[in-house]
């Protein structure tokens, strides 16, 4: 059984930073990507970032160009470094592994933007 584990969001001002960090633990399989998925009160969840064995990144429109997206895969963890928050960034964050037996999601990090 896989499990992850989400740490790093809290409260941060406009236009300040945070690393999120997700750690995979159990029997882990091979992941074929890790991704970021937040989600607000009142809307669907989406896509901020994913990231394939190869390194290939994908992000979501909105963050592009703030959001960085990174993985240990020694460590079997995940990362993402957001600079330059906004209050529209506001939600809790969820990390995300794929793998060919199943999709994994960890418990979600609250991350709030605001002065």
């Amino acid at each position: 059984q896989v499990q992850l584990v989400e740490s790093g969001g809290g409260l941060v001002q406009p236009g300040g930073s945070l690393r999120l960090s997700c750690a995979a633990s159990g029997i882990i399989p091979r992941f074929n990507h890790m991704g970021w998925y937040r989600q607000a009160p009142g809307k669907e969840r989406e896509l901020v970032a994913r990231i394939t064995n190869d390194g290939n990144t994908d992000y979501g429109d909105s963050v592009k160009g703030r959001f960085t997206v990174s993985r240990d895969n020694a460590k079997n963890t995940l990362y993402l470094q957001m600079n330059s928050l906004k209050p529209e960034d506001t939600a809790a964050y969820y990390c995300n592994a794929n793998s060919v037996l199943s999709d994994y999601w960890g418990q979600g990090t609250q991350v709030t933007v605001s002065s």
